[in-house]
Parts: structure tokens; C-alpha cells; sequence
């Protein structure tokens, strides 16, 4: 009486850490370096602004988002990759990306792709909801292992032309989650050009890229356009989770080519739910403010400078280019996690519970994922413990 669809999903990462750790007594303070909640302040004035607007949540909120808050999105992506969209056909407001992320496949995956199962594209390591969203638009994983040899993207050129040819969307996470690797001009001119061939579109989680240490991280949608690909062929997604440290806000927004959001609009229209009103005035406030941004920039700039100083003299250490995590090479993920646990007390994620086998297998299990969201003295001592416990220095 029940599907069958979902049976084979692995255990969730946290419930899958807690199973290996909450049995053993941590052996030190607890220090939760495992999930990427960001622990910075957010604006002062959000508050003001949700108590301003709170008699609107007696409202139902528009589906598509208040006409305020697309124009603020649309233009923030303006400023920040130099490209111009339609607030009314091409943005739409996401109750949370990974809603976004979601039903982008159920809108926009077809149920066949050159006669044939369509597949869908997904980086190894990644998160999670790529893959239920491929399971329940009945479409064909394919995990492409991100690793230091390909610099930790997918290489997706590299795949056969029968499983490209049936491609019909492929996910990229850039700033990529968990090992903080940014795609170049380069690497967006050739995948894209991969998806012109072949007749795919590229979802891209982009929800990473306001944290970097110099350079902005390059847009999927402002190289795009830059080469003249089809509007409908890249679909960006964004939140203020990390960019504002307002993931409890469930906020971000959707972009795209005009026939992609309108199939996206639709869904939503019978199956989603839209931001509630107050916190569509919030939003609207945040996304047109960048000073926060700057100052919250700055204080993972810190840390990464902490961390490089603190693993600059381990084997195999690579400073990330973006983003908030560490990806730390160890011999067994999970070992290490557990023995982190017993000895030192800070909770960290083993690699292999972001990822999947494959055959060439695990991209993930000799690694942690390390979060630097906490203050910056608990992230110090967190990241020394770890050093001592796992690297001896």
C-alpha cells in the first residue's frame, strides 16, 4: 500500500550522525562544528521590520511574491552579476531553496528525454534533495564524483553521450557544498556549451555565494548570457540562509527563463507555499541592504585565516575557496568522526554521509566536513582539537 519510490533512501546525514555518535559520551565540552547553521547576527532592524508587518500574516500571501520583493531580488541580481531580469516573469520568492530545488525538477523534468528514461546530473558529494527530487520525477540518477583531481565539481563533459543525450537537468553547487570549490569562467562556458549539445538544463544552487575570501564567485546566469545561450537554459537558485544568517527565515528565490518560471509558478500554484507577508517585507529589506553582507563577509574571513593557520602544516589540507565548511582529508570519515566525539567532544560530519558509492566509490569517506558558523573563539578551539586529535601537531 505504500510506494516503493523512496525505500531505498538512505538514512538522513543527521540522523545518521546522531546513530553513531549519541551512544558514546562525548570527551570534552561539546562543540557542534557538523551543520551549517550560521551562528552570526543578522540585521538589528529585521526584527523591527517583522513587527511592522506582523498583523499581515491575517493574510494569504501572494503566490508569486509581492510585487516589492521581486523588484528587490531583480535587482540585487542586477548589482551584484550585471544582468537584467523581468521581476514579474523571470524571479519568483522561495519558501527556502530546498523547496526551490525540489520542485524545479517535478516542473521542469520531462517524463522521457530522446525516447528514453531521462537522467538527471548530480554532484558527488551533494545535497541531498538533488537526489529525492530525481527519484520522484521518476528520472535516472547520475552521481559524478567531485574530487581534488577534478577540482572538486563535477566533471560532467567526461560522462558517456548515451546518459548525456538523456540528460534532462543537471545540478551544480557553486560555491560548492561541502568543499568550498567555485567555478571559473571556464568551467560555466564549457557546461553550458555541454547543455546547448545536448539539450539539458543546469540547476544552479548558488546559496554559497556571498561567503568567499577575495574574488565574487562568477554566476551561471551572468555567463549565460554573456554567451548568448538559450534564456531557458540555466536556472539559479538563492537564499538569505547563508548570505544574511536567516536560515530559520525560509527565504530565498528562483531565476530564470521565463518559460522555466512559469512552469515553476504553476506547480507552486497547487502544490507549494508561498512566503507568508511579513516575511516578504523582510525579505524585500535584506536583499536590498549589502552593508550586513560585507560585515558578515569579513568574519568567515577570519576564520578562514584561522583555519588555514591552524591546518596550514597538514597533508593534504586545501584552504576553500568559498562558502563556510572545511573539507579535511582523513583515512576513514566516519573513524574520525567517532573518535573526534570520544576524545575532544566537537561534532563534525564524515564525508561519505554527503555522497554515494559509485564505481569508482565513496568521493566522500575519507573526509569530515567541518562547519565554521560558531563564534570565532569556539571555532578556534573546536578547529585546534581537531588538529590535535586527528593530525597530532
Amino acid at each position: 500500500m505504500f510506494p516503493e519510490r523512496f525505500s531505498n533512501l538512505p538514512p538522513y546525514a543527521f540522523p545518521r550522525l546522531r546513530a553513531l555518535l549519541d551512544a558514546h559520551a562525548p570527551g570534552g565540552p561539546v562543540t557542534h562544528m557538523s551543520i551549517g547553521e550560521p551562528k552570526h547576527a543578522f540585521p538589528a532592524w529585521v526584527g523591527e521590520v517583522l513587527a511592522a508587518n506582523v498583523s499581515e500574516f491575517a493574510k494569504y500571501p501572494p503566490n508569486d511574491g509581492t510585487p516589492e520583493l521581486r523588484s528587490a531580488i531583480s535587482g540585487w541580481i542586477a548589482r551584484r552579476y550585471g544582468v537584467t531580469v523581468d521581476p514579474d516573469t523571470q524571479v519568483m520568492p522561495l519558501n527556502g531553496t530546498r523547496e526551490g530545488l525540489y520542485n524545479a525538477a517535478m516542473a521542469l523534468c520531462p517524463e522521457t528525454k530522446s525516447g528514453r528514461q531521462p537522467t538527471v546530473l548530480i554532484p558527488n558529494p551533494f545535497y541531498q534533495v538533488y537526489a529525492v527530487a530525481t527519484v520522484s520525477v521518476n528520472a535516472e540518477p547520475v552521481f559524478v564524483n567531485a574530487t581534488k583531481e577534478t577540482g572538486h565539481l563535477p566533471d560532467y563533459e567526461s560522462l558517456p553521450a548515451e546518459v548525456l543525450d538523456r540528460a534532462a537537468l543537471a545540478y551544480v553547487c557553486s560555491p560548492a557544498n561541502p568543499q568550498g570549490a567555485v567555478a571559473d569562467r571556464d568551467y560555466w562556458e564549457r557546461l553550458i556549451a555541454l547543455a546547448e549539445k545536448h539539450d539539458f538544463q543546469i540547476l544552479a544552487d548558488e546559496c554559497y555565494s556571498e561567503i568567499y575570501r577575495d574574488t565574487p564567485p562568477l554566476g551561471a546566469l551572468q555567463v549565460a548570457r554573456e554567451m548568448g545561450a538559450d534564456p531557458e537554459r540555466v536556472v539559479i537558485f538563492h537564499s538569505l540562509s547563508k548570505r544574511s544568517n536567516l536560515p530559520g527565515l525560509r527565504s530565498g528565490f528562483v531565476a530564470g527563463g521565463p518559460e522555466s518560471l512559469a512552469r515553476i509558478k504553476l506547480l507552486r500554484s497547487y502544490a507549494g507555499a508561498p512566503l507568508p507577508l511579513p516575511i516578504q517585507r523582510v525579505s524585500g529589506k535584506v536583499w536590498a541592504d549589502e552593508a550586513h553582507v560585507v560585515e558578515n563577509r569579513a568574519l568567515y574571513a577570519e576564520k578562514f585565516a584561522m583555519a588555514d593557520r591552524i591546518f596550514g602544516n597538514v597533508p593534504g589540507y586545501e584552504p576553500p575557496q568559498a562558502g563556510f565548511f572545511l573539507w579535511l582529508p582523513v583515512e576513514d570519515g566516519e573513524a574520525a568522526a567517532l573518535k573526534l566525539w570520544q576524545e575532544t567532544g566537537v561534532r563534525v560530519l564524515p564525508g561519505a554521509y554527503l555522497s554515494r558509492e559509485t564505481a569508482e566509490g565513496n568521493p566522500g569517506k575519507g573526509y569530515i566536513r567541518v562547519a565554521l558558523v560558531a563564534p570565532k573563539d569556539e571555532t578556534e578551539q573546536g578547529l585546534t582539537r581537531i588538529r590535535d586529535c586527528l593530525f597530532g601537531q
